[in-house]
């Protein structure tokens, strides 16, 4: 009987203080290839913890976190070498072009491409040809993410971490965005979607987990057409009450 891989993220047990603060309590989360776990909590959770951990930026005091069955804080490296990660505000070059920035940020990864490789995937991101060679600096936060996503894409790495990758988007652009990722999705990667935007996570994710003081204290998986009870959610959510039904 085959063993079944790892989850490509597996956080176990992990705590993490900043001196006597307590930032991450025990925190367990798996996700498995192929999926979408979007991570919902209110400011101080963890969230953005948890995101530094996996990328190898803080180093905990108990527990275990590996990424591809690397450990970040041993190996940061090697496991930032298997994450695209797309951080709130993305880090793109607004005096180059939409190409220019796609083959430079992938030549930092140690990646080249092609320009018919780029192209494809700036037109795959949903980025109108006439935007591909013009530069950054006119670019709303809608069409920058486009760039961003189509590094990523270009990439076929087996995380993808996104830090609240749908903010000051229009609903317009949230479901673009949310169609690739799914399409991230479909090619295996493990995603984790740190994130504010319930509606968004309920609209792309697998499974929602909620960060309250430094650990999961509730998760539910998508199930049939409805895939989630929003409005549970968004009690869950705002109020941080009794669990509401898997």
């Amino acid at each position: 009987m085959l063993t079944p891989e790892p989850a490509p993220i597996l956080i176990e047990r992990l705590t993490l203080s900043y001196g006597a603060h307590r930032v991450l309590d025990e925190l367990s989360l798996a996700v498995p290839a192929g999926s979408i776990t979007a991570l919902l909590g209110g400011n101080g959770a963890g969230k953005s913890t948890t995101l530094a951990a996996l990328l190898g930026f803080a180093r905990a005091q108990s527990g275990t976190i590996s990424v591809c069955g690397i450990d970040p804080a041993a190996d940061p490296d090697g496991a930032r070498r298997r994450i695209a990660y797309l951080p709130e505000n993305v880090a793109l070059y607004d005096h180059l072009t939409a190409v220019e920035n796609a083959d430079y940020l992938l030549a930092l990864s140690g990646e080249r491409h092609d320009r018919r490789a780029i192209a494809d995937a700036l037109a795959g991101a949903g980025l109108q040809e006439h935007a591909w060679d013009q530069r950054l600096g006119g670019f709303s936060k809608g069409m920058r993410q486009k760039v961003a996503i189509a590094v990523a894409l270009l990439r076929a790495v087996p995380v993808l971490l996104l830090d609240e990758p749908t903010s000051g988007l229009d609903p317009r652009a949230t479901a673009d965005f949310n169609t690739l990722v799914a399409a991230v999705r479909e090619r295996g990667t493990a995603v984790l979607m740190v994130t504010h935007d319930l509606l968004s996570a309920a609209d792309v994710a697998d499974r929602i987990a909620f960060l309250e003081g430094g650990r999961v204290s509730h998760e539910v998986a998508a199930q049939g057409a409805d895939r989630f009870d929003v409005r549970a959610l968004h009690a869950r959510f705002q109020t941080g009450g009794e669990r509401v039904a898997a």
